[in-house]
């Protein structure tokens, strides 16, 4: 079946939707990287009409037909159909963005790529902008929970690249790209959900 399911992201959005309705401006134009199902770009699309959602996930990836899929069911006029986006590459969907929007992609993404996340949101987002980042997160250089000790091993035995990151970081690297937090929200599951404004 082309379309994919993903249990935590019928568990997680309804909390992030929570934190997206304070947060996102109205009417937004909102860039998601990573889109993996497509379950939350149809979720937030269909809860939040104002918005105008823009999926995108790695070129060569099974991401695609999958969203594609989630979309030809929901229908949703708001909800835009995935572009193939490399954070690397210099090729970004059209700015200006009202918001950027990812979800436990940080932790599977290679340090470098997280540093490119960071650097190519802030170039597509409009001065005053926000962009917020789902997934769990180490604080001091520990875990939060057991759990996520146990999770982290596991990522790295998928890959070397793998690996929950440090909040501490994460902050550093947005700072370097003129993202100014104001929030750090406690999740379920031992998450959070960090907002940062372009400044």
């Amino acid at each position: 079946m082309t379309r994919q399911f993903s249990a935590a992201c019928e568990r997680n959005r309804e909390p992030i939707l929570a934190v997206l309705r304070e947060v996102l401006p109205a009417p937004a134009k909102v860039l998601e990287i990573g889109s993996g199902t497509g379950q939350h770009a149809v979720y937030f699309g269909a809860h939040l009409p104002q918005l105008t959602w823009q999926p995108s996930d790695v070129p060569g990836s099974h991401s695609h037909a999958s969203i594609n899929a989630w979309l030809d069911e929901a229908g949703l006029p708001n909800v835009l159909r995935p572009v193939r986006l490399d954070v690397k590459s210099a090729d970004w969907p059209a700015s200006p963005f009202d918001a950027v929007f990812s979800a436990n992609t940080c932790h599977i993404m290679a340090w470098d790529e997280v540093r490119a996340m960071f650097s190519g949101a802030s170039r597509v987002l409009r001065q005053g902008g926000v962009m917020c980042v789902y997934g769990p997160f180490n604080y001091g250089g520990k875990f939060t929970s057991e759990s996520n000790a146990l999770f982290d091993m596991s990522l790295k035995a998928q890959g070397e690249h793998m690996g929950i990151r440090g909040f501490e970081d994460v902050n550093g690297v947005a700072g370097e790209n003129g993202l100014v937090l104001e929030r750090d929200v406690e999740m379920p599951a031992n998450n959070r959900l960090l907002v940062w404004r372009k400044r």
